[in-house]
Order: structure tokens, then C-alpha cells, then sequence
């Protein structure tokens, strides 16, 4: 049975013009390697490579390929970081010198390291006469001149990885107050190191194999710089069987090198787990497979209050989002809005993260402005949490109290604390891969938390977890909140999160605020009309009218306290105030309209009907299942819709 990786898919044939060509390069790639194979004395094989020359030729090639590798990495890797991470004038002709030995002629990359470090070069007599270091037909010129042709192996691999790895793990641990240094150790390096690993692999291996740029600066002199490539080169004037031998050695390495690289520095699936299939994530939630993602009570003892320390917020913050924000300690703000409002713009702005917004931040008595995002004090837990896949649930908690100096042990002490707060204690040595969704944002809650911040900054946090699971994180974060004295910004969509949470709530529409007031005020009079649709109700943005709105979408509202006549105006109208019949009422509602159900859904013990009409906008009306049997509503149906004067609230925009 064919395994189903190896199918072929139906209806899918090679073309004939392009499956002779192919296999004609298979072949032509093929027979030079099968021609060492073939000619290789097999009994002579053992003497050949234990012969003197040879052994001392190997050892050479090793003390020079291993020097040539380590400066690669001690160069390379800062080189390889600044072209993926930071912009800079010239960076194409930085990328274009890395590339250039890759693709120059060997002997031309040694005639110009000899122009370079020989004797009569430019650097060469100022290194001969201060320090007395001579490279040219020396083991030192030889490392050199495999630096200089395998080095660019490494910065491109590395580049590579380090492109490819999202900067929100870095930007998360700067805002835990880890330092750049300590960013790039204990979070960019480890999650590269497959791309470090694959580089510094080919980099060996190219050194190791170096001839043209090393016989041109360097020589050929026995013991010094006459490693195995020169060797071969010696051997087959010689005794070509013995060449013919170490070949096969050199080409046994190489083939080794990179049948254990294949798929990582080609971009090669291989035998990899693509992380974005099902089987990547779907994640055990426990142990034995089959537990729920179930929010234990927290051990006695855990939610002592901790002693408060006020931290007061001032922000100014221009560019794309443009307010002015004031908090007094202890407050929770939502910060609500639709897509591309501001509200992750504002948020990385008050981190230092980002050139579309500044902000002038003050915190307490401290103008942070001027500081990097490490020591302004302000942790952040974006949307996807962002848990650093190669540190457990424990490790990860502890990062920040790690980076501000506290002991290891104390650390883990107290992040194993704000596990068991959250519910996921039991997980504490579990790495991110192997948690839930709703489980890993909860380890990313912890993890902020326990940084100890002077502002708190959250980009739906519980945006992940199941209704059940986010009452009871939604209750412990408003217990821990209650007693936090700095601010707590939160990014929402969730009304309730908003209401539940929230001192203040913020609404954002295109960079500016259009409302800033307590949770109940907002719900009440929503002045935007993605904020009302969130709460649930109808929103008709229009003119007011002397007896109401005249609606965008066409259509007369009438009201029972009117606005000004011609000023910018949101009608809102709950779906419960909304009435269905199937003739057209009688009686005292001032607003009725003909409409037709176009979609209904059911909403916990009601259903709601999308209603369109002619002479109005659409409308959702919420009725009873048994009011939606007595009128024998369908989709589809005609009916007719009616709100009452005093049912409709209008407020200006």
C-alpha cells in the first residue's frame, strides 16, 4: 500500500519537455559523484586516508575550518541580526558584500585578500608592524581565507530565520524589562536556532572544503596551510587513487551535512510538522488526553492582596492616534472600536514600539517618554500572547521577575503563584505547544501580571477562551485589578469584558475618540455606531430633524426628545423595542414600517430577525420563539415593524 504522501495526484502528468531536461540534470549532477565511486581503490581505501600526509592534512583542515567557523558566528551573527532586524541607509550593498564571495571566482577572492592583508596589501604592513602578525602563507591566512568564502553561508541562513521570526516575541519580552542584550539571548537566538544551527553546519562544511581562495593567499605548505582539498590537488599529479580517496572523504562529509540539514536551510518540507496544520494544534489539555479546559479554584492563601503602590498615567499621544489620556491609579479602561480604529496603535504606543504614533507618557512621578520599552515599567499581552515556544508555562512566567533581577527560586515561586491564579498551574512545566488556546492566553495573562508593571497593557486577552473559562479568568483579572495601582488599558470586541472590567470606556474611530465615559453611560447613549452595534442595537447614523432623524439609509424616525434640527446624529433602538406584526399595527407607535425577514438566529431563549425594508434601514427586531410560531414568521416573510417614540434615543456624533 502506497503511503498517501507518495500518491500522485490525479489527472497530473510531468510534461515530456520538461521531465527529459530534468532528468538529464539528474544525471549530469549524477555520474561525477558515481565517477568517484566507481574509481575508488576500495582496497586501498584504509592506507590511503591513514597516510601521513593525509592524516596531517585532516587535522589541519579541522583546526581550520573549526577557527573559520567561530569567527563566522562571532561576525556573522550580529551581521545577519542588523540585516533582518534594523533599517539603515545602504543596506542592499551590505546585503549585496555578504553575497559577493558566494558567487566571486575563489582565486579572485584570494588575489584580493592578498591586496588586502599581504605584506604590500592595505591593511598587511600596519598589521606587520604593530603587531607583527603576518597572514599571508600562514595557518592564520588560511582560516582567514575560509572565513571570507563560507561566512556568508551562515549570515544568510541566520537572516533568513531571523526574518521569518516575528518581532512580537521580542517587543513581549522587552516590555517584561528584558534588555535588547538579553532579548536577543534568551528569546531571538534560542527561537533561531535551527536557522544557527543549519548555517553554522554549511558554513563548516564549505570551509572545510575551501581550495581556490586558500592556495591564492595562503599557499600550499605542508603542516601550515596544505589542507585536504590542497591535498587532493597534490595527490592527483601523484598517486591519483589516494586523491581519488580523500575525495571520497571530503564528499562523504559534505553529503552528511546536508542530508542532516535537508528541509531546513533549502526551505524543503522534509519530514517537518507543518505547524499550521490541525495535527500541529490540536493540543492535548491534559495528561491523559481527554480532560476540559476546566479553571480550578485557586489554592487558599493565593489572592492576598499585595500592598498597592499608585501609579497615576498622563499621555499625550500624536500621530495616527491622537488623544489625550489621563488615569488615576487603579484604573481599568476598555478600549473599544472597529477594525483600524487605533487601538493596538495606542497601545504600542505607549510601549515605544511603533513610528505611526508617539506618545509622551508619565507614570506617577516619572516621565518614561525618553526610556526604551525594556525599563518604562508597562507590560503587554498581545493578541496571540505571544508565549516564547522554547520556556514552559513556569519559565515563561517567571521571564519578567527574571529580567528585573529576582532570584531564580523567588521567581518560580511567584510565577508558579500566578499559575495556580489563573487555573494552569497544573501545566507549569508544559512548553506552549503542548497548551490550549484558552490555556496558553491565561499563561500569557499570568506572565504579564507577574511583572509587576506600572501600566498594564492587554489586546483581548480573553479573546481565546470558551465562555465558561473567561467568566471565571474575567473574575479573578477584575479581583487582581481591583488592587492594581497603576492603569489597565484593555483592547476589547466584548461587550460584557468592557462592562465587567472596565472603569472607563474608551471609543476609538479612525485615530480619534469619539466617547470616553463610564461603562453604564456608554451603554446607554453609544455614540458610535460600531460601539452600539457591539452592545447589540440598532444604530442609524443621520440628520436630526425637528421631530427626530432623518436616517442615511433613507427613511423618518420619529423621537420623543429631539436634537437640534441639522445636527450629525446615531439613532439607536434595542432589538427588544422593536415589535413584529404580521398586518399593520394600530394604535399609538409613530414609527411603522412594511419589511421582509430576511435572516433569523437564535440568541440564548430568543431569536432575532434581520429585517429589511424600502421605506427604512435595516432593522433587527429580537421576539420569542412561541411570538415567532403565533406569527408564523419564516424567512421571507412580509411583516411589518414599529418602534415607539419614547423607545428610540438619538445622540449627537
Amino acid at each position: 500500500m502506497k503511503h498517501p504522501a507518495l500518491r500522485r495526484t490525479p489527472g497530473v502528468r510531468a510534461p515530456l519537455l520538461l521531465t527529459v531536461p530534468a532528468m538529464l540534470a539528474v544525471a549530469f549532477l549524477t555520474l561525477p559523484l558515481a565517477g568517484i565511486l566507481v574509481r575508488t581503490s576500495w582496497g586501498e581505501l584504509g592506507a590511503h586516508l591513514t597516510a601521513e600526509a593525509t592524516t596531517q592534512a585532516l587535522r589541519l583542515s579541522l583546526l581550520v575550518s573549526l577557527w573559520a567557523l567561530g569567527l563566522s558566528l562571532l561576525l556573522g551573527v550580529p551581521l545577519a541580526w542588523l540585516l533582518a532586524r534594523v533599517p539603515f541607509p545602504g543596506k542592499a550593498f551590505v546585503r549585496s558584500l555578504v553575497l559577493l564571495p558566494m558567487v566571486l571566482p575563489p582565486t579572485v577572492g584570494g588575489v584580493a585578500l592578498l591586496l588586502a592583508f599581504g605584506r604590500r596589501g592595505l591593511l598587511g604592513p600596519w598589521l606587520e608592524d604593530t603587531f607583527g602578525i603576518t597572514l599571508p602563507f600562514h595557518t592564520s591566512g588560511a582560516v582567514l581565507a575560509a572565513t571570507f568564502v563560507a561566512m556568508p553561508f551562515l549570515v544568510i541562513s541566520l537572516e533568513g530565520a531571523l526574518g521569518g521570526l516575528r518581532p512580537r516575541y521580542e517587543e513581549t519580552a522587552a516590555s517584561l524589562g528584558a534588555s535588547p542584550v538579553r532579548v536577543f539571548l534568551t528569546v531571538t537566538l534560542p527561537m533561531v536556532a535551527p536557522g544557527l544551527i543549519a548555517g553554522a553546519a554549511l558554513t563548516w562544511a564549505r570551509a572545510l572544503g575551501e581550495f581556490g581562495a586558500t592556495i591564492t593567499f595562503a599557499g600550499n605548505l605542508p603542516g601550515t596551510t596544505q589542507t585536504l582539498p590542497l591535498q587532493v590537488y597534490l595527490l592527483l599529479q601523484d598517486s591519483p587513487e589516494a586523491a581519488t580517496s580523500v575525495s571520497l572523504l571530503l564528499l562523504a562529509i559534505a553529503m552528511i551535512v546536508l542530508i542532516a540539514l535537508r528541509g531546513r536551510w533549502t526551505g524543503t518540507p522534509g519530514d517537518r510538522l507543518d505547524l499550521a496544520s490541525p495535527a500541529a494544534t490540536a493540543r492535548p489539555e491534559d495528561p491523559a488526553g481527554t480532560a476540559p479546559d476546566v479553571l480550578p479554584e485557586p489554592p487558599p492563601g493565593l489572592l492576598e492582596k499585595a500592598p498597592r503602590e499608585p501609579w497615576p498615567l498622563h499621555a499625550d499621544v500624536t500621530g495616527f492616534t491622537r488623544l489625550t489620556l489621563d488615569a488615576g491609579a487603579g484604573t481599568t479602561i476598555a478600549v473599544v472600536g472597529p477594525n483600524g480604529a487605533g487601538k493596538t496603535t495606542l497601545l504600542r504606543a505607549l510601549l515605544g514600539l511603533t513610528p505611526r504614533a508617539h506618545a509622551a507618557l508619565r507614570l506617577g512621578d516619572t516621565d518614561v517618554t525618553a526610556l526604551p520599552p525594556h525599563r518604562r515599567g508597562v507590560a503587554w499581552v498581545p493578541q496571540d500572547g505571544a508565549l516564547f515556544p522554547h520556556l514552559s508555562a513556569l519559565t515563561n512566567t517567571a521571564y519578567g521577575l527574571r529580567a528585573h533581577g529576582v532570584p531564580r527560586a523567588m521567581a518560580r515561586r511567584e510565577a508558579q503563584g500566578w499559575l495556580d491564579r489563573l487555573g494552569v498551574g497544573h501545566l507549569a512545566r508544559r512548553r506552549p505547544a503542548q497548551l490550549s488556546g484558552g490555556q496558553a492566553q491565561r499563561v500569557a495573562l499570568a506572565r504579564a501580571l507577574a511583572a509587576r508593571p506600572r501600566l498594564l497593557l492587554l489586546d483581548e486577552p480573553l479573546a481565546a477562551l470558551d465562555q465558561a473559562t473567561r467568566a471565571r479568568v474575567r473574575h479573578t483579572l477584575r479581583r487582581h485589578l481591583a488592587d492594581f495601582g497603576g492603569v489597565c488599558l484593555i483592547v476589547t470586541h466584548d461587550p460584557v469584558e468592557a462592562v465587567s472590567l472596565a472603569d472607563r470606556v474608551l471609543v476609538l474611530e479612525d485615530g480619534r475618540v469619539l466617547q470616553d465615559e463610564p461603562p453604564a453611560e456608554v451603554t446607554r447613549h453609544p455614540r458610535s455606531p460600531w460601539v452600539a452595534r457591539m452592545l447589540g442595537r440598532n444604530a442609524w447614523p443621520g440628520t436630526a430633524t425637528a421631530d427626530g432623524l432623518a436616517p442615511a439609509g433613507g427613511g423618518h424616525l420619529v423621537v420623543a426628545e429631539p436634537l437640534p434640527a441639522g445636527t450629525d446624529a446615531l439613532a439607536v433602538i434595542a432589538p427588544e423595542a422593536v415589535s413584529v406584526h404580521r398586518e399593520r399595527p394600530t394604535g399609538s407607535p409613530r414609527n411603522v414600517w412594511p419589511g421582509t425577514v430576511r435572516e433569523i438566529t437564535a440568541g440564548g431563549s430568543r431569536l432575532r430577525l434581520l429585517i429589511t425594508s424600502t421605506e427604512a434601514p435595516d432593522l433587527v427586531a429580537e421576539i420569542t420563539p412561541g411570538a415567532a410560531a403565533d406569527l408564523g414568521i419564516a424567512d421571507g416573510s412580509a411583516v411589518w415593524t414599529s418602534v415607539k417614540a419614547t423607545e428610540a434615543t438619538i445622540v449627537p456624533l
